[in-house]
């Protein structure tokens, strides 16, 4: 600190050894030497004097803090910023309550209007057979890719609309989301109520190992049991992204079962019915899609339908994977009564899909979804902003896209090749890595 003492002609500076002082005020000037007796002031040339010591009768002023405490200041804040980030454990139960995140989302994000949600079914209906017209129109080996691309990602769209009636947020009317989504998840080969039912599940138990429907770890014994080809097919790019269709007829590992059996232990008694409803409707789907073979030729059905659905499953897959899968912090999964539905879906990760986000309906904002799951998805940005302050570090802000979600790629890479199995025992538990290659036995 630069303090400074007025001697005849001359300045001179305090010397940096002085304390500083705590009080605003000195209250005893007098016996107070500012001097020090071998600084140059002193010299037998300055004067003739050999020490001087100054008396004031007002109150000294002391200076403000130099540039360099300030910096020092702000390094040891951060430092501890870093130290709580370091100390902070994702499997802890929060310090809130499911009741303090709805509290927090504005009553308007619960409101369910069903104009808006048929506008969005009309909107996209119409791009899917705009873009099958155009196709089957100009029919040229340069469009075709486009085409696919554009077309499979619709169709993921349609899904996501039929998700939403599943999930009873398209409207308030059972009827009309059941009407809707039959027509909606049949035009893509999805068993209606077989899935609403199954996915239910998912949400009911997500974060649990055993409990959870789809994309639960295995267990360390599961895993090892697994034979050479089925470890490859779930571990080994592009296999895992067109799992959805043999998900649907056999589950994952480790469970039995299929959507389209009604005595399936998927669903109880009461559920029968809605399951033959819908597997009849996809029956019935498939037997169109077959009829119009003789009509279009199999080439050309391939080319408008067939190639578009595999894009279609591939989205699927990607995004409900990421949902719960690859962020750079390992996430816990639960066992036991260290299993919440709160806990579980804490361990779900939002993402930033760029362009595809307005497209297949912001189903990337994922985990105030999964807790509120009927919460419209137009109005799911607000209420994610809305509970952020509640959420603290229990949310995870998706990285930003570019308008291709290109990075998301790197995040399903890597999440397959470390992302194994989980361990037989114990109630908070975290993915763990097989580090030996896939060999036939």
């Amino acid at each position: 600190m630069a303090g400074l003492v007025l001697s005849g002609c001359a300045i001179k500076p305090f010397s940096q050894s002085l304390p500083i002082p705590t009080k605003r005020f000195i209250t005893n000037p007098s016996n107070i030497n500012l001097l020090h007796p071998k600084d140059p002031i002193f010299s037998p040339n300055f004067h003739g004097f050999s020490r001087w010591a100054v008396k004031v009768s007002a109150p000294l002023r002391i200076p403000s803090i130099d540039q360099q405490d300030l910096d020092l200041e702000r390094e040891r804040i951060s430092s501890l910023d870093v130290q709580e980030e370091e100390i902070f454990d994702a499997g802890a139960p929060p310090p809130f309550k499911l009741a303090d995140i709805r509290a927090a989302i504005p009553k308007r994000c619960w409101v369910k209007d069903p104009w808006r949600s048929m506008s969005y079914v009309v909107r996209d209906v119409a791009i899917v057979l705009g873009l099958a017209a155009a196709a089957a129109h100009l029919n040229n080996w340069l469009v075709w890719p486009l085409y696919w691309a554009a077309q499979g990602t619709m169709f993921w769209a349609l899904f996501v609309l039929g998700h939403d009636c599943g999930h009873g947020s398209f409207s308030n009317n059972a009827k009309l989301n059941s009407v809707v989504g039959h027509l909606l998840h049949s035009s893509i080969l999805v068993p209606y109520h077989g899935w609403r039912i199954s996915h239910r599940t998912h949400h009911q138990n997500h974060g649990h190992v055993e409990n959870d429907e789809s994309w639960h770890p295995l267990t360390e014994k599961t895993f090892k049991s697994l034979d050479w080809i089925t470890r490859t097919l779930r571990f080994t790019l592009p296999f895992p992204m067109l799992a959805y269709p043999f998900y649907l007829w056999n589950r994952s590992p480790g469970k039995s079962g299929s959507h389209f059996d009604p005595s399936s232990d998927l669903f109880v008694p009461a559920e029968q019915k809605d399951v033959i409803t819908s597997t009849i409707c996809w029956t019935t789907m498939l037997a169109l899609l077959f009829g119009l073979n003789f009509v279009v030729g199999p080439v050309q059905m391939l080319k408008l339908y067939g190639i578009p659905y595999l894009i279609n499953v591939m989205w699927l897959d990607f995004v409900t994977y990421l949902h719960h899968h690859g962020h750079e912090d390992k996430l816990p999964w639960y066992r036991g009564k260290e299993w919440s539905y709160l806990r579980g879906g804490l361990t779900t990760i939002d993402r930033d899909y760029g362009w595809i986000n307005n497209i297949h309906h912001d189903i990337g904002t994922h985990v105030i979804h999964h807790l509120f799951p009927q919460i419209p998805h137009y109005h799911l940005i607000e209420a994610t902003e809305a509970a952020k302050p509640v959420l603290g570090k229990y949310y995870r802000e998706p990285k930003k896209s570019s308008p291709i979600p290109f990075h998301l790629l790197g995040e399903l890479v890597r999440s397959l090749k470390k992302d194994h199995y989980v361990s037989d025992t114990g109630d908070v538990l975290y993915y763990q890595t097989d580090d030996k290659p896939c060999k036939e036995k």
